[in-house]
């Protein structure tokens, strides 16, 4: 997502923030109304996006929170084509309940992503949202790899290919990809440890680069009914050489490309900051 979008996305939600008493009338908090937060997040029916809203009330509740704290069922008046007005079903939000219903959003959609850091992070400033919208890219990146892995291990073994077969597939797919370099010289090159999987120091782009990579085998392994580790092998490399080629033109060598943190470690922050988040909103008021 690029700067501007980043801002418009961002002016867009700094619009339909609202602010209550708290309990004691000492302050006032931050709140947001369901239906229209619905149109930011690119919904267009109601039904659609009350899904997401009461998946996020389990999801609160499967935490041992009170979801009272957080979501509140209102009935607003709105006016009809014709004039007339009548009532809707409507949800007043805190900053943790946008977050929890962003999390169980339309992934497919960017503002749901947008969301996602928007509401994590008390500041909202366009330069932190972008760095974790980043951040959350190459978590995501690295979820479909594996997924893509995984597929690949369960098709190949229906094809007479067994695990020390996958290991010896997928290797070799990274010395294509790597320029020559194999796992373990890039686990070298980069520092890793030799128990870690290469791929969880890898930036955003080669991850995505390997995931191409794999799912082009993972559909040619099927369409061109392959058996077997060396036809396998040999898809896998083609695989990998053409998505290198592919980065090649535009100057990119994944070789050279530098170590970035240990995704689990991200994956930690990202738990620790969920849990620190609802620590730190405040409370809906009691009606």
């Amino acid at each position: 997502m690029d700067k501007v979008r980043i801002q418009q996305l961002l002016t867009s939600f700094k619009g339909i923030t609202h602010s209550v008493n708290n309990e004691d009338n000492s302050e006032q908090i931050e709140i947001w109304f369901a239906r229209e937060l619905q149109s930011i997040l690119g919904y267009a029916r109601w039904e659609n996006f009350e899904v997401a809203i009461l998946r996020a009330v389990d999801s609160c509740k499967a935490q041992d929170i009170n979801a009272d704290d957080h979501f509140r069922e209102v009935t607003k008046m709105v006016r009809l084509g014709s004039g007339a007005k009548r009532e809707v079903q409507d949800f007043m939000l805190t900053r943790y309940a946008c977050y929890l219903v962003a999390q169980n959003g339309d992934p497919k959609k960017e503002e749901i992503a947008f969301a996602q850091s928007y509401f994590a992070i008390q500041t909202r400033k366009a330069e932190l949202i972008e760095e974790r919208l980043n951040l959350l890219s190459r978590l995501e990146t690295r979820d479909k790899l594996r997924a893509a892995e995984k597929q690949l291990s369960q098709n190949i073994y229906e094809r007479g290919v067994d695990d020390k077969g996958f290991a010896r597939i997928r290797s070799k797919g990274d010395t294509a990809l790597f320029g020559g370099f194999t796992t373990e010289d890039m686990k070298l090159k980069l520092g890793v440890k030799a128990s870690r999987p290469l791929a969880d120091f890898l930036p955003t782009l080669t991850i995505a680069a390997k995931n191409l990579a794999t799912e082009m085998t993972n559909y040619n392994v099927a369409s061109k009914d392959l058996y077997g580790e060396p036809p396998i092998t040999k898809e896998h490399v083609q695989n990998n050489l053409s998505v290198r080629e592919m980065l090649g033109a535009r100057g990119i060598k994944p070789e050279e490309l530098p170590v970035v943190e240990d995704i689990k470690k991200l994956e930690r922050k990202v738990a620790k900051d969920e849990k620190l988040m609802e620590k730190n909103t405040p409370k809906l008021p009691k009606v």
